[in-house]
Protein backbone atom coordinates (compact mmCIF):
# COMPACT_ATOMS: atom_id res chain seq x y z
CA UNK A 1 0.00 0.00 0.00
CA UNK A 2 1.41 3.41 -0.87
CA UNK A 3 -1.40 5.49 0.35
CA UNK A 4 -0.64 6.85 4.07
CA UNK A 5 -3.04 4.99 6.84
CA UNK A 6 -5.54 7.12 7.90
CA UNK A 7 -6.51 6.74 11.61
CA UNK A 8 -10.07 8.39 12.67
CA UNK A 9 -9.60 8.83 16.63
CA UNK A 10 -12.48 9.86 18.79
CA UNK A 11 -10.32 12.24 21.29
CA UNK A 12 -12.91 12.18 23.92
CA UNK A 13 -14.49 8.83 24.34
CA UNK A 14 -13.51 6.84 27.46
CA UNK A 15 -11.92 7.72 30.87
CA UNK A 16 -9.95 10.46 31.47
CA UNK A 17 -10.05 11.58 27.86
CA UNK A 18 -8.52 13.23 25.71
CA UNK A 19 -5.43 13.29 27.94
CA UNK A 20 -4.84 9.18 27.48
CA UNK A 21 -6.15 9.50 23.62
CA UNK A 22 -3.59 11.69 22.80
CA UNK A 23 -1.09 10.12 24.87
CA UNK A 24 -1.44 6.78 23.08
CA UNK A 25 -1.26 8.70 19.86
CA UNK A 26 2.14 10.25 21.02
CA UNK A 27 3.40 6.45 22.05
CA UNK A 28 2.30 4.66 18.74
CA UNK A 29 4.41 7.69 16.89
CA UNK A 30 7.43 7.30 18.94
CA UNK A 31 7.15 3.39 18.32
CA UNK A 32 6.70 3.89 14.80
CA UNK A 33 9.39 5.45 12.91
CA UNK A 34 8.11 5.56 9.36
CA UNK A 35 6.18 9.04 9.79
CA UNK A 36 5.33 8.86 5.82
CA UNK A 37 3.06 5.76 6.63
CA UNK A 38 -0.05 6.95 8.59
CA UNK A 39 -1.60 9.89 9.58
CA UNK A 40 -4.12 11.04 12.39
CA UNK A 41 -8.02 12.41 11.92
CA UNK A 42 -8.65 13.77 15.44
CA UNK A 43 -12.09 14.77 16.59
CA UNK A 44 -13.29 16.11 19.90
CA UNK A 45 -12.75 19.40 22.01
CA UNK A 46 -10.03 21.28 19.50
CA UNK A 47 -9.28 23.63 22.62
CA UNK A 48 -8.22 20.64 24.83
CA UNK A 49 -6.42 18.38 22.07
CA UNK A 50 -4.63 21.40 20.93
CA UNK A 51 -3.20 21.67 24.49
CA UNK A 52 -2.36 17.21 25.13
CA UNK A 53 -0.82 17.62 21.84
CA UNK A 54 1.71 20.22 22.67
CA UNK A 55 3.15 18.51 25.73
CA UNK A 56 4.10 16.08 22.95
CA UNK A 57 5.54 18.09 20.23
CA UNK A 58 3.69 16.25 17.24
CA UNK A 59 4.66 17.52 13.81
CA UNK A 60 1.62 18.53 12.03
CA UNK A 61 2.33 16.40 9.36
CA UNK A 62 0.82 13.64 11.10
CA UNK A 63 -2.39 14.53 11.87
CA UNK A 64 -5.86 17.45 11.92
CA UNK A 65 -8.17 18.16 14.56
CA UNK A 66 -12.01 18.43 13.91
CA UNK A 67 -13.50 20.38 16.46
CA UNK A 68 -17.04 18.04 17.79
CA UNK A 69 -18.92 19.90 19.93
CA UNK A 70 -20.57 17.60 21.73
CA UNK A 71 -19.86 14.15 23.31
CA UNK A 72 -21.24 10.78 23.82
CA UNK A 73 -21.59 9.83 27.62
CA UNK A 74 -21.34 6.63 28.67
CA UNK A 75 -25.14 6.54 30.38
CA UNK A 76 -26.64 7.37 26.88
CA UNK A 77 -28.72 4.50 24.94
CA UNK A 78 -28.34 4.18 21.61
CA UNK A 79 -31.77 5.66 20.68
CA UNK A 80 -31.05 9.27 22.48
CA UNK A 81 -27.46 9.40 21.46
CA UNK A 82 -28.85 9.06 18.13
CA UNK A 83 -30.79 12.17 17.77
CA UNK A 84 -28.34 14.24 19.73
CA UNK A 85 -24.89 13.07 18.65
CA UNK A 86 -24.72 13.96 15.25
CA UNK A 87 -22.08 16.58 15.97
CA UNK A 88 -19.94 14.28 18.35
CA UNK A 89 -16.65 13.36 18.40
CA UNK A 90 -17.84 9.83 17.83
CA UNK A 91 -19.93 10.19 15.15
CA UNK A 92 -17.91 12.43 13.06
CA UNK A 93 -14.80 10.18 13.64
CA UNK A 94 -17.01 7.35 12.08
CA UNK A 95 -18.71 9.25 9.36
CA UNK A 96 -14.70 10.90 8.50
CA UNK A 97 -14.29 7.09 6.36
CA UNK A 98 -17.24 8.57 4.60
CA UNK A 99 -16.52 12.29 4.06
CA UNK A 100 -12.96 12.46 4.19
CA UNK A 101 -11.38 8.93 3.38
CA UNK A 102 -10.57 8.01 6.90
CA UNK A 103 -9.29 4.19 6.44
CA UNK A 104 -10.70 2.98 9.42
CA UNK A 105 -12.36 4.42 12.98
CA UNK A 106 -10.80 4.38 16.60
CA UNK A 107 -13.27 4.99 20.09
CA UNK A 108 -13.29 4.14 23.32
CA UNK A 109 -16.61 5.80 24.18
CA UNK A 110 -19.90 4.08 24.87
CA UNK A 111 -20.25 0.23 23.27
CA UNK A 112 -23.65 0.31 22.29
CA UNK A 113 -23.98 3.95 20.72
CA UNK A 114 -20.52 3.26 18.80
CA UNK A 115 -22.40 0.05 17.34
CA UNK A 116 -25.51 1.14 16.35
CA UNK A 117 -23.90 4.66 15.11
CA UNK A 118 -21.36 2.48 13.33
CA UNK A 119 -23.71 0.29 11.54
CA UNK A 120 -26.21 3.21 10.47
CA UNK A 121 -23.34 5.14 9.05
CA UNK A 122 -21.11 2.54 7.62
CA UNK A 123 -23.94 0.03 6.66
CA UNK A 124 -23.64 -3.81 6.66
CA UNK A 125 -21.59 -5.70 3.96
CA UNK A 126 -24.51 -6.67 1.52
CA UNK A 127 -24.18 -10.46 1.81
CA UNK A 128 -23.38 -9.86 5.28
CA UNK A 129 -27.03 -10.20 7.73
CA UNK A 130 -25.14 -9.66 11.55
CA UNK A 131 -21.96 -7.31 11.78
CA UNK A 132 -19.89 -9.32 14.38
CA UNK A 133 -17.58 -8.27 17.06
CA UNK A 134 -14.19 -9.87 17.63
CA UNK A 135 -11.34 -9.58 19.79
CA UNK A 136 -8.04 -10.56 20.59
CA UNK A 137 -7.17 -13.65 23.02
CA UNK A 138 -3.49 -14.76 23.91
CA UNK A 139 -2.56 -18.99 23.21
CA UNK A 140 0.65 -20.61 24.00
CA UNK A 141 1.82 -20.26 20.13
CA UNK A 142 0.79 -16.79 19.26
CA UNK A 143 -2.77 -15.22 19.36
CA UNK A 144 -6.62 -16.33 18.88
CA UNK A 145 -9.56 -14.05 17.07
CA UNK A 146 -12.91 -14.53 19.02
CA UNK A 147 -15.94 -13.80 17.72
CA UNK A 148 -18.48 -13.05 18.12
CA UNK A 149 -18.69 -11.10 21.93
CA UNK A 150 -21.47 -10.09 22.29
CA UNK A 151 -23.62 -8.11 19.15
CA UNK A 152 -25.50 -10.66 18.40
CA UNK A 153 -26.76 -13.13 21.22
CA UNK A 154 -28.31 -15.70 19.08
CA UNK A 155 -27.12 -17.03 15.59
CA UNK A 156 -27.77 -19.10 13.06
CA UNK A 157 -25.40 -21.32 10.98
CA UNK A 158 -25.36 -18.85 8.06
CA UNK A 159 -23.79 -16.45 10.94
CA UNK A 160 -21.64 -18.57 11.86
CA UNK A 161 -20.27 -19.40 8.95
CA UNK A 162 -20.00 -15.89 8.29
CA UNK A 163 -18.13 -14.95 11.78
CA UNK A 164 -15.62 -17.69 10.31
CA UNK A 165 -14.80 -15.81 7.17
CA UNK A 166 -14.48 -12.74 8.65
CA UNK A 167 -12.66 -14.01 11.67
CA UNK A 168 -10.29 -15.79 8.84
CA UNK A 169 -9.91 -12.31 7.37
CA UNK A 170 -8.80 -10.53 10.01
CA UNK A 171 -6.34 -13.43 11.53
CA UNK A 172 -4.59 -13.14 8.23
CA UNK A 173 -4.72 -9.24 7.82
CA UNK A 174 -3.11 -9.21 11.66
CA UNK A 175 -0.80 -12.50 10.85
CA UNK A 176 0.20 -12.73 7.43
CA UNK A 177 2.43 -15.39 7.59
CA UNK A 178 0.44 -17.85 9.60
CA UNK A 179 -2.59 -19.85 9.05
CA UNK A 180 -6.34 -19.25 10.13
CA UNK A 181 -7.42 -22.29 11.80
CA UNK A 182 -10.99 -22.42 12.83
CA UNK A 183 -12.93 -24.04 15.16
CA UNK A 184 -16.66 -23.48 16.59
CA UNK A 185 -16.89 -23.56 20.12
CA UNK A 186 -19.02 -26.45 21.75
CA UNK A 187 -19.63 -28.19 24.47
CA UNK A 188 -17.77 -30.96 22.95
CA UNK A 189 -15.29 -31.36 20.39
CA UNK A 190 -17.01 -34.95 18.73
CA UNK A 191 -19.21 -34.36 15.38
CA UNK A 192 -22.25 -35.73 17.16
CA UNK A 193 -22.51 -33.26 20.10
CA UNK A 194 -23.85 -29.72 19.88
CA UNK A 195 -27.10 -28.29 18.72
CA UNK A 196 -28.72 -28.64 15.29
CA UNK A 197 -26.97 -24.77 14.31
CA UNK A 198 -23.67 -25.79 15.14
CA UNK A 199 -24.07 -29.17 13.18
CA UNK A 200 -25.52 -27.10 9.99
CA UNK A 201 -22.33 -24.60 10.54
CA UNK A 202 -19.84 -27.31 10.80
CA UNK A 203 -20.72 -29.35 7.74
CA UNK A 204 -20.66 -25.73 6.26
CA UNK A 205 -17.38 -25.08 7.36
CA UNK A 206 -15.90 -27.98 6.41
CA UNK A 207 -16.91 -27.71 2.85
CA UNK A 208 -16.01 -24.00 2.47
CA UNK A 209 -12.75 -24.68 3.92
CA UNK A 210 -11.88 -25.93 0.28
CA UNK A 211 -11.38 -23.31 -1.18
CA UNK A 212 -8.32 -22.25 1.51
CA UNK A 213 -9.36 -18.94 3.43
CA UNK A 214 -8.96 -21.21 6.58
CA UNK A 215 -8.38 -24.80 7.72
CA UNK A 216 -10.84 -26.12 9.70
CA UNK A 217 -10.62 -27.35 13.33
CA UNK A 218 -14.16 -28.74 13.93
CA UNK A 219 -15.53 -28.28 17.21
CA UNK A 220 -13.45 -26.75 20.30
CA UNK A 221 -14.22 -26.98 23.77
CA UNK A 222 -13.91 -24.26 26.11
CA UNK A 223 -10.90 -25.37 28.19
CA UNK A 224 -8.87 -25.76 24.30
CA UNK A 225 -9.33 -22.23 23.56
CA UNK A 226 -5.70 -21.04 24.63
CA UNK A 227 -4.05 -24.20 23.39
CA UNK A 228 -3.28 -22.74 19.87
CA UNK A 229 -4.20 -25.79 18.22
CA UNK A 230 -7.20 -23.06 16.59
CA UNK A 231 -6.74 -19.42 15.86
CA UNK A 232 -10.01 -18.14 15.39
CA UNK A 233 -13.14 -19.18 17.59
CA UNK A 234 -16.45 -18.83 16.41
CA UNK A 235 -19.52 -18.92 18.64
CA UNK A 236 -22.58 -16.71 19.09
CA UNK A 237 -22.49 -13.67 20.82
CA UNK A 238 -24.46 -14.78 23.94
CA UNK A 239 -22.31 -17.49 24.54
CA UNK A 240 -19.02 -15.39 23.75
CA UNK A 241 -19.28 -12.63 26.09
CA UNK A 242 -19.85 -15.01 28.94
CA UNK A 243 -16.61 -16.73 27.68
CA UNK A 244 -14.74 -13.39 27.70
CA UNK A 245 -15.65 -12.13 30.95
CA UNK A 246 -14.96 -15.47 32.58
CA UNK A 247 -11.12 -15.71 31.13
CA UNK A 248 -11.03 -11.90 32.01
CA UNK A 249 -12.19 -12.82 35.53
CA UNK A 250 -9.90 -16.14 35.92
CA UNK A 251 -7.04 -14.08 34.66
CA UNK A 252 -7.12 -11.14 36.96
CA UNK A 253 -7.96 -13.65 39.63
CA UNK A 254 -4.74 -15.49 39.23
CA UNK A 255 -2.50 -12.19 38.88
CA UNK A 256 -4.04 -10.71 42.35
CA UNK A 257 -3.46 -14.66 44.09
CA UNK A 258 0.02 -15.00 43.06
CA UNK A 259 0.81 -11.04 43.78
CA UNK A 260 -1.06 -11.79 47.44
CA UNK A 261 0.90 -15.02 48.17
CA UNK A 262 4.19 -13.29 46.99
CA UNK A 263 3.52 -11.09 49.54
CA UNK A 264 2.39 -12.83 52.60
CA UNK A 265 5.49 -13.42 54.34
CA UNK A 266 9.24 -12.25 54.21
CA UNK A 267 10.63 -15.75 52.48
CA UNK A 268 8.17 -15.05 49.78
CA UNK A 269 9.13 -11.40 49.12
CA UNK A 270 12.66 -12.65 49.27
CA UNK A 271 11.54 -14.83 46.57
CA UNK A 272 10.41 -12.37 44.44
CA UNK A 273 13.99 -11.23 44.03
CA UNK A 274 15.14 -14.84 42.85
CA UNK A 275 12.18 -15.17 40.29
CA UNK A 276 11.95 -11.60 38.94
CA UNK A 277 12.57 -11.78 35.52
CA UNK A 278 9.93 -14.66 35.63
CA UNK A 279 7.09 -13.12 37.14
CA UNK A 280 7.79 -9.51 35.15
CA UNK A 281 7.29 -12.27 31.85
CA UNK A 282 4.55 -14.19 32.92
CA UNK A 283 2.65 -10.38 33.72
CA UNK A 284 3.40 -9.08 30.41
CA UNK A 285 1.85 -11.89 28.67
CA UNK A 286 -1.73 -11.63 30.70
CA UNK A 287 -1.30 -7.49 30.33
CA UNK A 288 -4.74 -6.71 29.34
CA UNK A 289 -3.70 -3.87 27.24
CA UNK A 290 -2.04 -5.39 24.84
CA UNK A 291 -5.11 -6.87 23.68
CA UNK A 292 -7.20 -3.92 23.92
CA UNK A 293 -9.68 -2.82 20.75
CA UNK A 294 -12.49 -5.14 19.95
CA UNK A 295 -13.23 -5.10 15.99
CA UNK A 296 -16.81 -4.53 14.33
CA UNK A 297 -16.97 -7.13 11.73
CA UNK A 298 -19.47 -7.40 8.80
CA UNK A 299 -19.23 -3.54 7.92
CA UNK A 300 -18.51 -1.72 4.82
CA UNK A 301 -15.65 0.34 6.81
CA UNK A 302 -13.75 -0.90 9.87
CA UNK A 303 -14.10 0.21 13.44
CA UNK A 304 -12.18 -0.40 16.57
CA UNK A 305 -13.38 -0.02 20.04
CA UNK A 306 -10.91 0.36 22.57
CA UNK A 307 -11.72 -0.54 26.22
CA UNK A 308 -13.08 2.53 28.28
CA UNK A 309 -10.97 2.36 31.35
CA UNK A 310 -7.66 1.59 29.80
CA UNK A 311 -4.84 3.83 29.91
CA UNK A 312 -2.43 5.53 27.41
CA UNK A 313 -0.60 2.14 26.82
CA UNK A 314 -3.95 0.30 26.24
CA UNK A 315 -4.86 3.23 23.33
CA UNK A 316 -1.53 2.87 21.97
CA UNK A 317 -2.11 -0.67 21.05
CA UNK A 318 -5.99 -0.22 19.94
CA UNK A 319 -4.14 2.73 17.82
CA UNK A 320 -1.35 -0.53 16.56
CA UNK A 321 -4.15 -2.80 15.33
CA UNK A 322 -6.54 -0.32 13.88
CA UNK A 323 -2.40 0.10 12.03
CA UNK A 324 -2.29 -3.25 11.35
CA UNK A 325 -5.42 -4.15 10.08
CA UNK A 326 -5.49 -1.42 6.97
CA UNK A 327 -1.61 -2.92 6.68
CA UNK A 328 -2.92 -5.89 6.31
CA UNK A 329 -5.95 -5.00 3.38
CA UNK A 330 -8.38 -6.20 6.06
CA UNK A 331 -11.45 -5.36 4.27
CA UNK A 332 -10.56 -6.48 0.75
CA UNK A 333 -9.79 -9.85 2.67
CA UNK A 334 -13.12 -10.00 4.23
CA UNK A 335 -14.88 -9.60 0.37
CA UNK A 336 -12.92 -12.27 -0.67
CA UNK A 337 -13.61 -14.97 1.89
CA UNK A 338 -17.44 -13.88 1.81
CA UNK A 339 -17.85 -14.48 -1.77
CA UNK A 340 -16.99 -18.08 -0.94
CA UNK A 341 -19.32 -18.47 2.39
CA UNK A 342 -22.62 -17.17 -0.28
CA UNK A 343 -22.27 -20.10 -2.03
CA UNK A 344 -23.50 -22.22 0.71
CA UNK A 345 -26.38 -19.98 1.87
Amino acid sequence: MNKKIVIAIDAMGGENAPNKNIEGIALFIKNNQNKNDYFFNIFGDKEKILKEVKKYNFSENLFEIFHSSTIVSDDETPLTAIKSSKDSSMWNSINSQITINSDISLSAGNTGVLFVISRMLLKTIDTVSRPALAGLWPNKKNMNVVLDLGANVECDDVNLVDFAEMGSALYKSLFPDDVAKVALLNIGSEEIKGTETLKKAYTKLKDISAYGDFEFNGFIEGNKITDGASNVIVTDGFTGNIALKTAEGTAKFITDSLKESLTETVLSKISIIFSYFALKKFKSKLDPRKFNGAIFLGLKGPVVKSHGSTDAVGFYHSIDLCYRIIKGDLMNKIKSNLSHASDKR
